[in-house]
């Protein structure tokens, strides 16, 4: 159920692999880090990474996103040098064994972007839209890469230290237009939005968001959403994060409906699933 008044781009040139965005898709988390808040510490073999991207391309993942600096609430950044030491021989043996991979790297680093790059990820993710690197657009522009930018208020450490908003949507949207503005003067084309739940928002500007999640149909760029087993699902439920699986799905399909193109989830069948219904029930209105 998408906003037909706005032309979303539908395509994604990941250094020569299309995306089609015609209908959404899953990006499967991968987390390399000890500390993240779901499974960090999960995947500490090569073997058990490659266990888990065959589990999420089997379960319908059409990109992996491979994360290997924690930025969860109170986290602190990192080094390069310590987030390629466990990005790099996992990233290795994953396009070694699934050489048609489409690798997205979460990194807020322009260094370790750039080396990616070069080793064979297709797709850079940013929680901070270059806020903490300001050398990541031009590393964008250099290597001709989709670029998923995140909004984010303060950093992960302090993030959730009381954030305040005069206007939720209005500063997220001026947020957005000056940081594509610069991508785009630069030859950045493959622009995907990401409004950032749970980074430096409280539980209520969370669920606004989601509901105005189809304003921001008027960049017509795709629209990333990752709710996965989040915070203002498990506050709501009083759930842990492992037993938030439900109302992951729930929430997903609520952003499917508001024009959400990639959902960015740890497990991809149900995403997949919600993916298929929706699309059934939008066929027959």
């Amino acid at each position: 159920m998408k906003d037909n008044h706005f032309n979303t781009k539908l395509t994604l040139n990941c250094r020569g692999k299309i995306i089609n965005l015609s209908s959404p898709v899953v990006m499967g988390i991968i987390n390399l880090t000890p500390d993240s808040f779901y499974d960090g510490g999960k995947y500490k073999s090569n073997w058990e990474v490659i266990k888990q991207a065959e589990k999420l391309f089997y379960e319908g993942a059409t990109i992996l996103d491979l994360g290997a600096a924690s930025t969860r609430p109170g986290s602190s950044l990192i080094s390069p040098e310590e987030e390629q030491k466990r990005l790099f021989p996992a990233m290795e043996k994953i396009l070694e064994k699934f050489p048609s991979a489409i690798i997205s790297v979460d990194t807020y680093n322009s260094s370790t972007a750039g080396l990616a790059i070069e080793n064979g990820a297709h797709i850079i993710n940013d929680i901070s839209a270059g806020s903490f690197d300001h050398n990541m657009f031009k590393t964008i522009a250099q290597q001709n890469v989709p670029y998923i930018m995140m909004h984010i208020k303060g950093t992960p450490e302090n993030m959730q230290k009381n954030p305040v908003y005069d206007d939720l949507v209005e500063e997220i949207m001026n947020y957005f237009s000056e940081r594509i503005n610069k991508l785009k003067n630069l030859g950045v084309n493959d622009i995907i939005i990401d409004p950032g739940f749970g980074f430096g928002k409280t539980l209520e500007h969370n669920y606004e968001l989601l509901n105005k999640l189809d304003y921001f149909k008027i960049f017509e760029l795709p629209i990333l959403a990752g709710l996965s087993r989040k915070s203002m699902i498990n506050k709501v439920l009083e759930v842990s994060p492992e037993n938030a699986l439900n109302g992951t799905t729930v929430l997903n399909t609520i952003a499917l409906t508001k024009g959400a193109d990639i959902l960015r989830v740890h497990d991809a069948k149900q995403a997949s699933e919600a993916i298929k219904l929706i699309k059934k029930y939008s066929e027959v209105q």
